[in-house]
């Protein structure tokens, strides 16, 4: 069963909850699914995981793997992997990314890995979260936001994709943006302007219970689709 990247158009798009919906609604469906975030950034969290996005993943998938695993480099303010490095002195260590990807591979099904930032986010000088999801071997999936400007973001992380020659298993919007694009036809664009497979909406989401988790990605997500290899 193939693991998958869910990446993004942008930062704030929703990528943790879409990752915690198919993560909540795979394992309901019986699907023996870990997660991993490589990198995390932000403000630390006084109890549980050091970061909010790792604990919420946690929560949804109901794993116990070692933190260590789960997320190998937690950077203690809201920035990029490179712009960690060049502020805080601490290098991204992709060895150690892979590694403990490799480790969590050989403890479940499938492992759904949630980037950071968007794809062409920077780990180091010349290496991106492209060169990342490539290291991996894994498809990705794009979470593009229903805002305006969407369709260039969402246009340009596909073509990024083409570029490195990484599989696209499919686009979800999320439309959670008050007054952006008519979700129809955001969807009828994105797929003809993409020629990317279009894998659900999901609506704006006010209650993040895992029962509500399960039943708008069990209604509007095409699993058949995500777990076709």
């Amino acid at each position: 069963m193939n693991s998958l990247f869910i990446t993004g158009t942008d930062t704030d798009i929703g990528k943790t909850y879409v990752s915690a919906g198919i993560a909540v609604t795979l394992r309901k469906m019986g699907i023996d699914v870990g997660i991993m975030k490589p990198f995390a950034a932000g403000i630390k969290q006084k109890t549980g995981f050091k970061s909010k996005d790792v604990q919420i993943l946690v929560n949804a998938a109901k794993v116990n793997d070692l933190e260590t695993s789960l997320n190998p480099q937690f950077f203690p303010i809201m920035a990029s992997p490179y712009t960690a490095f060049k502020n805080l002195k601490i290098k991204p260590n992709i060895k150690l990314i892979l590694s403990q990807f490799k480790k969590l591979s050989k403890l479940h099904s499938m492992i759904l890995v949630e980037g950071m930032g968007g794809i062409m986010t920077p780990i180091l000088e010349n290496y991106f979260v492209t060169h990342l999801i490539k290291d991996m071997k894994l498809p990705a999936i794009i979470v593009a936001g229903n805002k305006i400007g969407t369709i260039n973001h969402t246009i340009m992380t596909c073509i990024m994709c083409k570029k490195y020659k990484i599989p696209i298993k499919g686009i979800i919007i999320n439309n959670f943006h008050p007054g952006g694009y008519d979700a129809k036809q955001l969807k009828r664009d994105l797929e003809n302007l993409t020629n990317v497979p279009m894998l659900g909406t999901i609506p704006r989401i006010n209650n993040f219970t895992e029962k509500s988790l399960y039943q708008i990605f069990k209604k509007n997500i095409d699993f058949k689709s995500i777990l076709n290899s």
